[in-house]
C-alpha cells in the first residue's frame, strides 16, 4: 500500500535544505545521505546524491524518469552473484558419490 495522495511524498527535511541551498547556489555538488525512503521531487533533477546502500555510498545521478520513485531504488542493497552453472563439477562430484554402492 502506497502513502496517502493527501499527505503528499516524503523527503527528508535536511535533504531538502541541502538541495535547495545548492540551487540557490546553482552549485552541483556531490553529497552523502542515508535517506532511502526520502521520494525524489523535480528538484533533485542534475544532482548526484551518494546513497547509502548499508556498506558504502554508491553515486545517483538524478534524472527527470527518476521523479516520484525513492531514492532507495537505485542503490542495490545485495550483491547478485549468479547462479551455478548447470551440471557443475561440484553437483556431478555429488551424484556420482550418491550412484556408487556402498562398500
Amino acid at each position: 500500500m502506497g502513502r496517502s495522495v493527501k499527505k503528499g511524498p516524503y523527503v527528508e527535511p535536511s535533504l531538502m535544505v541541502k538541495i535547495q541551498a545548492l540551487n540557490d547556489k546553482n552549485e552541483k555538488k556531490v553529497f552523502k545521505t542515508w535517506s532511502r525512503r526520502s521520494t525524489i521531487t523535480p528538484d533533485f533533477v542534475g544532482h548526484t546524491l551518494a546513497v547509502h546502500n548499508g556498506n558504502k555510498f554508491i553515486p545517483v545521478y538524478i534524472t527527470e524518469n527518476m521523479v516520484g520513485h525513492k531514492l532507495g531504488e537505485f542503490a542495490a542493497t545485495r550483491l547478485f552473484r549468479g547462479h551455478s552453472a548447470k551440471g557443475s563439477a561440484q553437483e556431478r562430484e555429488a551424484e556420482a558419490a550418491a550412484e556408487q554402492p556402498p562398500a
